[in-house]
């Protein structure tokens, strides 16, 4: 069975900082570009974040560029987000997704369950 389990989500103060942690299990990410994307309450889902299989190129929302960072452990079969500065309008249920793909994460063939990331004082 795939599965992509996120954890890492939690409270945090704005200006706080948080990593999410994605681990797959019963495939390897190995062929596979990864990407966070989050849903605020209301809203649509968005893309965050992604990278492509090698590691070797990443691209961000301009919403978090600058305080976002993306990477992947391929040889533990995870992908993380670290989050910095955070702002309240982070708030939303982020996800991780994965793509069959080199670089493209338009059309995720894998979702996890999301983890909640709440940003408040």
């Amino acid at each position: 069975q795939l599965q992509l389990v996120e954890s890492g989500g939690g409270l945090v103060q704005p200006g706080g900082s948080l990593r999410l942690s994605c681990a797959a299990s019963g495939f390897t990410l190995d062929y596979y570009a990864m990407g966070w994307f989050r849903q605020a309450p209301g809203k649509e889902r968005e893309g965050v974040s992604c990278i492509s299989r090698s590691g070797g190129s990443t691209n961000y929302a301009d919403s978090v560029k600058g305080r976002f960072t993306i990477s992947r452990d391929n040889a533990k079969n995870t992908v993380y987000l670290q989050m910095n500065s955070l702002k309240p309008e982070d708030t939303a249920v982020y996800y991780c997704a994965a793509t069959i793909s080199l670089s493209s994460c338009l059309r995720p063939d894998v979702w996890g369950q999301g983890t909640q990331v709440t940003v408040s004082s």
